[in-house]
């Protein structure tokens, strides 16, 4: 299977920033990805959650779900949309950051909400408390395809290796961690975590990003930073596409999963222990 990571610059509009992502994955498919991943928010970068009440929609009204999901069937293929920014019926009007996969029918497959929260003070001018308008999720998803087991995630998450521990032992063989990356965090740690992350594991991880400084008519304007990766299942970095927003494929074997997964069979030595 051929894959296609879309790195975007989207602003705080969907309904602009929609065009651009459909046209990418139609040139995705020309380039004969069978698989195309997008990043996290892929709707809507936005820190301001009055804008964000304004434009943002349920689930089953979102018009960024509908022109993907369009677009899978036009173009037959599988897609990953990292996540959207949905509104939900919470009574504290909190938001859902979902994460779903399509198939070539346009059908959701499945369904993830972040579970980890990125409430952070990076340094005295930058920080972040996304709980304050985002509910977390509490179910880890495996999702079976034709091609591959994918292992659902996003962002924030990476940072929490039990979970992908718990994917693979549930038989991910895929890992995806779309995202939003803080310049900061991303230049310390972002190619140190997912490498991680796909060692600790023997799986794929692919990872479509954000990147730029993101077009805002509202509140402060977000910058993230880029590098969207895939990394195979023995560490090695096969993309890194640097801070431009643009398309890279890459190829899924997976023999290279059972072939790194028999080599350091880590999987299935879990042993328990006490303390401390």
């Amino acid at each position: 299977m051929k894959a296609a990571l879309l790195q975007l610059n989207v602003g705080d509009d969907p309904a602009a920033n929609l065009p651009g992502t459909v046209q990418m994955i139609a040139d995705a498919a020309r380039q004969g990805a069978g698989f195309v991943l997008t990043p996290e928010v892929t709707n809507c970068v936005s820190q301001d959650r009055a804008h964000q009440s304004k434009v943002l929609q349920p689930e089953v009204d979102d018009l960024t779900l509908a022109g993907l999901r369009e677009a899978a069937v036009r173009h037959g293929v599988w897609l990953s949309i990292g996540s959207l920014a949905l509104k939900t019926d919470d009574t504290d009007g909190r938001f859902a950051n979902r994460s779903l996969l399509i198939d070539p029918a346009g059908q959701i497959v499945a369904r993830y909400d972040k579970i980890h929260m990125f409430d952070v003070a990076v340094s005295a001018t930058e920080t972040y408390r996304e709980s304050a308008g985002y509910r977390p999720g509490g179910q880890a998803v495996v999702a079976d395809t034709p091609f591959a087991k994918i292992g659902l995630s996003i962002c924030y998450d990476l940072r929490f290796a039990y979970l992908y521990r718990a994917l693979a032992q549930a038989g991910a063989e895929v890992l995806i961690v779309p995202s939003a990356f803080s310049p900061v965090t991303g230049a310390a740690h972002w190619e140190a975590l997912l490498r991680a992350r796909a060692i600790e594991t023997g799986s794929y991880v692919l990872a479509a990003a954000q990147t730029g400084t993101h077009a805002t008519s509202a509140g402060k304007p977000r910058q993230t930073y880029g590098h969207s990766m895939a990394v195979a299942p023995w560490g090695e970095v096969l993309v890194d596409m640097g801070t431009g927003p643009g398309i890279a494929l890459v190829d899924l074997d997976l023999s290279k999963v059972a072939q790194s997964r028999q080599r350091i069979a880590a999987l299935t030595h879990d042993r328990p222990f006490e303390g401390p």
